[in-house]
């Protein structure tokens, strides 16, 4: 959506290669008055990193994306700059048995990812990145850098899934390395509505989120075009259930049996490999191609989308399901999603106060709603996202309420912003806030107001300052 000629641009785009470099765009900014907007790498749903109705900066950290792993300690400094699929690739090189829990698409930037939580295949077993963040290097309002000791806890937890580009930049990162066994076990199984596709998503809903913490399967719903037994063409609902298993398939295998018959996973269903080759799958490349595509920074494919979420607390019915389905049938659906992954393990026993993000036990699984478009124009678009609007009105009844949760990493402007220009009162932004970090939102704004009251690093979302 932002690649029109009425798209505000920025008035200079700065790509610094030290941290001494960060230090003088922000003061020089700050002093003229100018935003500044951080862009580490790809998918900002908003465009929040790259786009400012009022005169801004972009300061791109492309330069900045050093990794260095230390298999000893089991820690790695990842530069904000860098993409998670580089650190895969850069953790892969020194280990075969370290991993680290982020996302499944390596074009994401890591200064974003990190900043409003992170998670990924393995957040069942190890919680968010941001869960496993040891120290960081930002700069702050006032140009000063500083490290965990010196910004202090308050800051440093403020800044573990708080979002971005709100109370500094942060430069690096260093992340705590995980064990992963030499073999996991990954299966994708594809079924229709012509395949009990409702009544699996049921059961799901009630045994994803109490499997072992070892198991995690997430399920993709999508429209496709198929053919009947007569050979006609016709439209179904296809669910793919998408796994990821810490072990091997002897053990993965009586694990479904007992806790998910009806699934029907067999031993041809399932494969075996290492860690780095499951992010290959997960990220839809050959598991025997060459490990360097993770370190491209370039997205497949770009098209215009809408995004949304949710969490669900209680399983939708079978009715509701089927009231989702119908949406799926629109013609505005032909390219749409919803994606629902599990929680629970991990997941469950950190506390929602630890870091900001707060979606914490309580949640059986979060939703992203995804719609995509190709042609360009603002009809088609209004169609699409009118679209996914009244989808998300349809599932009010079914999910989180008071507040209706949201993650921060899916942006969404719909669930309100901070005014274009002027003051934004608390009450104001407490509308957006509470659904992203429900009653860590108070904590937010003190911290806010404490390390940034001239409200210095500002966006639509970012957490406000009282005293600005």
């Amino acid at each position: 959506m932002f690649n029109t000629t009425e798209t505000p641009k920025p008035l200079v785009i700065v790509t610094p290669v030290s941290e001494s470099e960060v230090q003088r765009v922000i003061l020089c900014a700050k002093k003229t008055g100018m935003h500044v907007r951080v862009r580490s790498a790809g998918h900002d749903y908003e465009g929040l990193s790259y786009v400012s109705k009022v005169p801004f900066v972009i300061v791109d950290l492309i330069n900045l994306r050093t990794i260095n792993v230390n298999v000893n300690d089991k820690s790695a400094w990842v530069e904000a700059g860098s993409t998670i699929g580089e650190l895969y690739y850069r953790i892969a090189e020194k280990s075969k048995t370290l991993g680290f829990p982020a996302g499944v698409c390596p074009t994401v930037g890591v200064g974003g990812h990190f900043s409003g939580g992170g998670y990924g295949t393995m957040m069942r077993k190890y919680g968010l990145s941001a869960d496993n963040i040891v120290d960081a290097r930002l700069v702050d309002a006032n140009g000063r850098i500083l490290d965990r000791v010196s910004m202090g806890e308050d800051l440093f937890w403020a800044i573990r899934g708080g979002g971005g580009n709100t109370f500094g930049l942060v430069l690096s990162w260093k992340i705590k390395l995980l064990d992963v066994p030499e073999k996991v076990t990954v299966f994708t199984l594809d079924k229709t509505l012509e395949q009990n596709l409702t009544k699996l998503i049921h059961k799901w809903q009630n045994v994803a989120p109490r499997f072992h913490e070892d198991l995690f399967i997430r399920i993709i719903i999508r429209r496709v075009d198929s053919r009947d037994q007569g050979g006609n063409n016709k439209q179904t609902i296809v669910a793919s259930f998408n796994s990821l298993f810490f072990g091997g398939i002897d053990r993965l295998l009586p694990i479904m049996q007992e806790n998910f018959p009806e699934l029907g996973l067999r031993r041809e269903d399932c494969i075996e490999m290492s860690w780095i080759e499951s992010i290959m799958y997960f990220a839809g490349f050959p598991i025997e191609g060459s490990f360097d595509v993770l370190l491209s920074r370039v997205q497949p494919t770009t098209r215009y989308f809408k995004a949304k979420s949710d969490y669900v607390y209680q399983p939708i019915p079978e009715g509701g399901l089927e009231g989702i389905w119908r949406f799926f049938f629109e013609d505005e659906a032909q390219s749409s999603y919803m994606i629902l992954t599990p929680y629970g393990g991990r997941m469950d026993e950190i506390l929602p106060s630890d870091i900001p993000f707060p979606h914490r036990a309580g949640n059986l699984y979060k939703i992203q709603h995804l719609v995509y478009w190709d042609k360009e124009g603002e009809e088609v678009a209004e169609r699409h996202i009118s679209w996914i609007r009244r989808l998300y009105s349809y599932m009010a009844p079914f999910v989180s309420m008071f507040p209706r949760a949201a993650y921060v990493n899916y942006r969404d402007l719909d669930i309100g912003m901070n005014n274009k220009k002027g003051y934004t009162s608390y009450m104001q932004a407490k509308v957006w806030g509470m659904k992203y970090f429900k009653n860590n939102f108070d904590r937010l704004v003190h911290v806010k107001t404490k390390v940034d009251p001239s409200n210095f690093f500002w966006n639509e979302q970012s957490i406000p300052s009282l005293t600005s």
